[in-house]
């Protein structure tokens, strides 16, 4: 059995700068401080879909990987910019290429608990829960806390 009291409590959370993700970012500091502290990967992703491929139509072209990697690190950087974690509580900030689901899944690796949004900025509005909340649902190995934006009555 672990000693909680000693270890460093490490959680992930799927950010995307909508008010679920930023609903799930506070539910985990807040989790997190209650433990003792640990470290928060804050994890954003981004990937070429074929509705930014069909964007660019014929003879276009995607901008490099590289690009797409530093925009979405400076994205999430000021998304957090203001975001102040309660002591003992690290943000780690990271930005990978991928599906957000898989991209998720990855990061958490060896954490205790995986956070996201009820819903993120995509998909159709009438969905109850979220694509990526599911898929990540259904294929962590670890706890996984779903976290709508205003607590339902």
């Amino acid at each position: 059995m672990t000693d909680i009291t000693n270890s460093t409590h490490q959680a992930v959370v799927g950010y995307d700068g909508s008010a679920n993700s930023t609903a799930a970012l506070d539910w985990a500091m807040n989790h997190v401080s209650r433990l003792g502290g640990g470290t928060i990967k804050v994890v954003m992703s981004w990937s070429y879909s074929p509705t930014a491929v069909s964007g660019y139509g014929i003879g276009g072209s995607l901008p490099p990987a590289e690009s797409m990697q530093e925009a979405t690190a400076q994205a999430l950087a000021e998304a957090l910019a203001g975001v102040t974690p309660p002591a003992g509580v690290v943000l780690e900030q990271v930005a990978a290429e991928g599906s957000a689901a898989s991209v998720l899944l990855a990061e958490a690796e060896g954490a205790e608990i995986i956070v996201v949004g009820k819903r993120g900025r995509g998909g159709f509005l009438g969905l109850l829960m979220g694509s990526i909340a599911n898929q990540v649902a259904n294929h962590a190995s670890c706890p996984v806390v779903i976290v709508p934006a205003e607590p339902e009555s």
